[in-house]
């Protein structure tokens, strides 16, 4: 077990960074809102099938080239409805976040993208299209990349400064993002509870990691999520022993939302009641990831050498 290992099993071991968070806060608290709808696999999007998956229902029924209208309303409901009543949630209270943005979904929706851009939230990658990098080709993914950096920044003022992949990133994702510049972080990565340095192309690169347990995409069929008390338990529980344990070594939690799926009012219930748990119980700093990432590289740079 001589040769070069691509995978790093040890990261900060025992001992991980003092976080020193703003305010002294025990967890840096980080909502996504996943914004997809309008840019999935679909035949009028000229693709050879429509979407089958994270949604109420498991896909797939139709035949390839035929719509599948009962999954594009699924769909619908997150832009038309959805949406409203998670901006609602984080206005009233004042709270940021991060949209992950599909650049082509922004582009079908202005009147919510402009919503978005008002309200002060974040604008971070998720593709031009929601559809898997690692299946596009170094070119086709560059192009890709390109026309959502433009096509954001067009939308709403704001040059891209983090990414992330629809559940993975190809092996060409990171050097790709260190070749187009002006990006500050990605979050391509599920294997940490705080921030860590990469190198890429002889480059310091930063991780802001994700998280897919404290993410609403149990809720999408088969689910793991039955109910939105299942998501408020589950949620709360990662909150809670992560606040425990900040007392000593303050980490970072990230809870992933789609318009579609916690836009529902029954979960919309829920993640109403957890917002409200954070508030009540203090010492979150719940903030966007470009905040986390900048904090990070201000009070964590990257070591010399590395």
């Amino acid at each position: 077990m001589t040769e070069e290992y691509p995978r790093d099993l040890v990261g900060y071991g025992g001992t991980p960074p003092h976080a020193n968070w703003p305010g002294g806060a025990r967890v840096a608290l980080s909502f996504v809102l996943n914004v997809e709808e309008g840019s999935e696999t679909n035949v009028l999007h000229g693709d050879g099938r429509n979407e089958a998956g994270l949604s109420e229902v498991v896909g797939g029924r139709h035949p390839p080239g035929a719509r599948d209208l009962g999954m594009e309303s699924l769909y619908d409901y997150g832009p038309r409805a959805g949406f409203w009543r998670i901006h609602r949630l984080f206005t009233e209270r004042n709270l940021p976040l991060t949209v992950y943005a599909c650049a082509m979904a922004l582009e079908r929706n202005p009147v919510a993208t402009e919503a978005m851009a008002r309200a002060g939230w974040e604008f971070a990658g998720h593709g031009w299209r929601w559809i898997n990098h690692y299946e596009l080709s170094e070119d086709e993914e560059r192009e890709h990349i390109a026309r959502a950096i433009e096509i954001t920044e067009r939308m709403t003022g704001q040059r891209l400064r983090g990414w992330y992949c629809r559940y993975a990133p190809s092996p060409n994702t990171r050097r790709l993002l260190v070749e187009a510049g002006g990006f500050r972080y990605d979050s391509d990565s599920y294997s940490d509870d705080l921030p860590y340095w990469v190198r890429v192309e002889g480059q310091d690169h930063l991780v802001i990691p994700y998280a897919l347990d404290t993410n609403d995409v149990k809720f999408g069929a088969p689910a793991s999520y039955g109910s939105g008390e299942d998501f408020f338990r589950y949620i709360t529980d990662a909150f809670d022993q992560l606040w425990e344990e900040g007392a000593e070594r303050p980490r970072m939690l990230s809870i992933g939302l789609h318009q579609r799926l916690v836009g529902r009012p029954g979960r919309a219930h829920a993640l109403a009641r957890f917002l409200d748990h954070v508030q009540a119980k203090g010492g979150a700093w719940i903030t966007r990831r470009l905040d986390i990432a900048e904090h990070w590289r201000a009070t964590h740079p990257a070591p010399p050498g590395s």
